[in-house]
């Protein structure tokens, strides 16, 4: 409760402009020079501040120092406690349906999504300077696409195929978040992929005492991300949420 209580806060104080909704107006402020801590679209009607993302792509050096900072800090805690779409995944995947397992060697397709969309092809490729917003990132179409659209009927009869591949990447990611917990997080978020590079070295960590461990599983067993607290405590996966400290009979997770 604790935790869902930080991530509602956060969607909040980096998102404070919710009535530009019903406007299509966009906040362009002092704040839109710094990064949110999570995924949260600059065109997003409602956000006072950048996308770390966005940033990155277009070789801010600024946004990549605070991005290693918060990583060197907090690790995928951030993911946990602080993204705005990380809480929409986690609602999402509370609908009632068929919930599956996720191959872990999807997990990979995260760092491939950072290292060409995010680094490589802004650079050497004329597509643009966003091309992860532009051409992939469903947090963009769901907060910044839709609701712009919704807003500003100019923009109808200029929607193309772009649109429709954004709009369809979409659907998808919706379909994976409620059958696969933070399905958007584990597999398509070069954010999430840089903060998990660092959740090893993160001063904010996960420790579990072999002295206390009955080796009962029941960590394992509500771990929301499939790991084994014991073994994989400091897995670029975990998220910190929690859970396996809740559960823990022994209190030897800490």
């Amino acid at each position: 409760m604790k935790r869902r209580l930080i991530q509602f806060a956060a969607t909040i104080l980096t998102n404070p402009y919710a009535a530009n909704f019903f406007s299509g107006k966009l906040y362009r402020g002092g704040l839109k020079n710094f990064c949110a801590p999570g995924l949260n679209c600059w065109s997003c009607p409602a956000a006072a501040f950048s996308c770390p993302v966005g940033a990155l792509q277009a070789g801010s050096f600024y946004a990549a120092g605070v991005v290693i900072l918060i990583g060197v800090l907090l690790g995928r805690a951030v993911c946990g406690f602080l993204c705005p779409f990380g809480l929409i995944q986690e609602l999402l995947n509370k609908i009632p349906s068929l919930k599956i397992s996720l191959p872990r060697r999807l997990t990979r397709v995260k760092y491939f999504l950072l290292i060409m969309f995010v680094l490589i092809l802004p650079i050497v490729t004329e597509l643009g300077e966003s091309t992860f917003c532009e051409y992939i990132c469903p947090a963009g179409t769901l907060e910044a696409g839709l609701p712009m659209i919704a807003t500003h009927e100019e923009f109808h009869g200029v929607l193309g195929n772009l649109f429709a591949l954004k709009v369809s990447i979409l659907i998808a990611v919706i379909i994976g978040c409620v059958v696969v917990h933070r399905f958007f997080c584990r597999v398509m978020c070069p954010l999430g992929a840089i903060y998990g590079l660092l959740n090893k070295y993160s001063f904010y960590q996960l420790t579990c005492a072999a002295d206390k461990c009955i080796s009962c599983g029941r960590c394992k067993k509500n771990c929301p991300l499939e790991l084994d607290p014991t073994k994989d405590f400091d897995s670029a996966e975990c998220v910190r949420c929690g859970r396996c400290k809740n559960v823990c009979p022994t209190k030897a997770i800490t």
